[in-house]
């Protein structure tokens, strides 16, 4: 008997969200099929059709969120994406889409395997965003952009883990300004300043 398409995904939706609902609230390996189920309106039965376990429902769920393509990213936004091409631009508003899966997945209490499969999918991405062109040889330009992941999934990551007042805009802004222009550089006190006696 072939399904109704609108109907299986609408069950398994439904399936995803139950399961997301309880992910807030505690750890996976607290969390069994049978309440998942439950709180879906289904049984232990129909949630077998669509998943082998509740860390499938979570492999599913952190797969949606990650494009398979940079076409598939929405507009962002922000004034930076004028700036076509700058290789934060895919992740800035990959964050952007979905910032509230993030701030649980990528939180203290969320799943470490997110932030590995994140770099597999953003890659190819940046690789696809580096100039023709560019005195990095291979061994650097794999380095350099396992960095850039590393450190924008450890600063959103952060972010996250943190009590904070400030506008998440201001750390966009920042991060932008970090891979522009190095932190080390922004960290150096203006000579400028020093000489007039003011300070910082």
């Amino acid at each position: 008997m072939n399904r109704n398409p609108d109907r299986t995904a609408e069950t398994r939706q439904n399936l995803v969200d139950a399961f997301w609902t309880l992910y807030c609230r505690k750890g996976i390996e607290r969390i069994s099929v049978k309440e998942v189920a439950a709180k879906a309106g289904y049984n232990r039965g129909t949630f077998y059709e669509y998943f082998r376990d509740v860390y499938g429902v979570l492999e599913h769920l952190e797969l949606s969120l990650l494009p398979a393509k940079p076409e598939d990213l929405p507009p962002f936004g922000g004034d930076r994406i004028a700036d076509a091409g700058h290789p934060l631009d895919p992740f800035i508003k990959m964050y952007e889409r979905n910032r509230a899966y993030f701030v649980v997945l990528l939180g203290e209490h969320g799943d470490p395997a997110f932030q590995a499969r994140i770099k597999r999918h953003m890659r190819p991405m940046l690789q696809g965003m580096l100039p023709a062109r560019t005195k990095a040889d291979a061994f650097e330009v794999d380095f350099i952009i396992e960095f850039v992941l590393s450190a924008m999934i450890g600063v959103l990551s952060h972010w996250f883990s943190r009590e904070h007042e400030q506008p998440s805009e201001r750390l966009i802004a920042l991060m932008y300004d970090l891979l522009d222009n190095g932190a080390m550089r922004r960290l150096r006190v203006n000579e400028s300043l020093m000489a007039n006696g003011s300070n910082l």
